[in-house]
């Protein structure tokens, strides 16, 4: 497989990119986004067998129970940093690495649907907040310790948008590359 095919499958959507103003009509249409990934999600993988859930979706990729997993285990961190961003001074967040969480049992093996009703309730409690949030709240931030830079929650919102349709993209153009419907 060519470097750039193998790009492609790796950032179906291409990569984040920071806008260069966070308007309200921005963060707005991302928080839109953010609450309607678990039912977006939900649409695309509800009725996919075990053995479609267990198909990486680019070779030597994560299959798509895993994608499914690491959406509820990135998205809780993202909940939990936004928390801290709040209440705290430009916090120092504890990083994790999603490749060995993407390992563990549960990523590998637990059925979806727990992780979908997951999703469905910390989305609902992640855009319940971002929807409060004044402008000078959506300017708060933490630090990244593996990139030591600066994260505002206006940034959070944008990378969170994007992550969620990111993976989903994944899932569709496996799907589609299948013939899965």
């Amino acid at each position: 497989m060519k470097e750039s095919d193998l790009e492609k499958l790796k950032y179906p959507i291409g990569k984040f990119e920071v806008p260069a103003e966070y308007t309200t009509e921005y963060i707005s249409s991302k928080i839109e986004e953010i609450a309607t990934f678990p039912e977006r999600l939900k649409k695309e993988i509800i009725h996919l067998s075990d053995d479609q859930l267990d198909t990486a979706y680019r070779p030597e990729g994560w299959t798509l129970r895993q994608v499914i997993h690491h959406c509820a285990e990135s998205h809780m961190n993202c909940f939990i940093r936004i928390k801290w961003a709040l209440t705290e001074n430009n916090p120092v967040i504890k990083a994790y690495d999603e490749t060995l969480w993407s390992e563990l049992p549960d990523n590998l093996q637990m059925p979806i649907e727990p992780t979908l009703n997951l999703l469905s309730g910390l989305h609902f409690r992640i855009t319940y907040i971002l929807k409060s949030l004044s402008k000078t709240d959506l300017k708060k931030s933490f630090i990244h310790p593996e990139s030591n830079s600066e994260i505002s929650i206006n940034q959070m919102i944008g990378l969170y948008a994007w992550h969620g349709n990111h993976h989903l993209s994944h899932i569709t153009s496996l799907k589609k590359d299948k013939n899965w419907k």
